[in-house]
């Protein structure tokens, strides 16, 4: 499927989703913007103060870390409500917030992201350039994830490596498509971004679904021969 082919299946997804996806984005935006946002210049001794302020206060970090863990698997379980889209469910929600009601799962998640992020971040030390490409390698774990819960990290990131072989290019553009559109979102005060973010994730999870279907058949295939 082409990128143009991929970005219009993600719309039709999300047809008569916009309000839950709307509201999704809302709450993101308060939990990873806002929240810490709002802790910092409380520490920073005020508005004022931290405008002016040249460093971030060592408590606003820890709480900024502590945070970012305990969101990673409400972060996962958003995507997997993009993934649900893309597959003509219905889901909810509460199914985001459900992700915590199971503790493996969320615990899954967390080490699934941070271990990533090593590996990126060791591939970035040689150059730049390979540590994109890895994360690109990547970037399927989490839905992975979703549709083989019983694979454990390490499992589920080599197939997403497998699963993204000859298609990290595809992916990059994909990407870059949706450059255009944050400069727009920017010239809005960021209002543009409740709308482009759900249209991205969307657009990723169709991406996934549409690898995953095709690596599927030619399994098929590949037994049935």
């Amino acid at each position: 499927m082409r990128n143009k082919d991929i970005k219009k299946e993600a719309r039709k997804g999300l047809a008569g989703h916009w309000g839950k996806a709307l509201l999704l984005t809302f709450i993101s935006g308060l939990l990873f913007v806002l929240l810490p946002t709002s802790v910092e210049v409380y520490l920073s001794g005020g508005f004022e103060a931290w405008i002016y302020t040249t460093s971030t206060p060592v408590a606003s970090d820890v709480f900024s870390t502590v945070l970012s863990i305990l969101l990673t698997p409400f972060m996962v379980a958003s995507l997997w409500f993009y993934l649900a889209i893309s597959r003509k469910e219905n889901p909810s929600l509460s199914n985001v917030f459900r992700i915590y009601k199971h503790g493996r799962t969320s615990f899954k998640t967390i080490i699934a992201c941070y271990w990533m992020l090593l590996l990126t971040f060791l591939w970035s030390l040689l150059l730049i350039v390979p540590g994109i490409i890895k994360g690109f390698s990547y970037s399927q774990t989490y839905f992975i994830l979703k549709d083989h819960p019983s694979y454990t990290v390490n499992e589920a990131i080599t197939e997403s490596r497998k699963m993204m072989d000859g298609l990290k290019n595809q992916y990059f553009t994909l990407w870059l498509g949706f450059i255009a559109w944050g400069f727009l979102s920017l010239l809005t005060f960021g209002i543009g971004f409740l709308w482009l973010f759900p249209y991205v994730q969307a657009s990723l999870a169709v991406f996934y679904s549409e690898v995953a279907a095709k690596r599927n058949t030619q399994a098929a295939e590949t037994v049935t021969s």
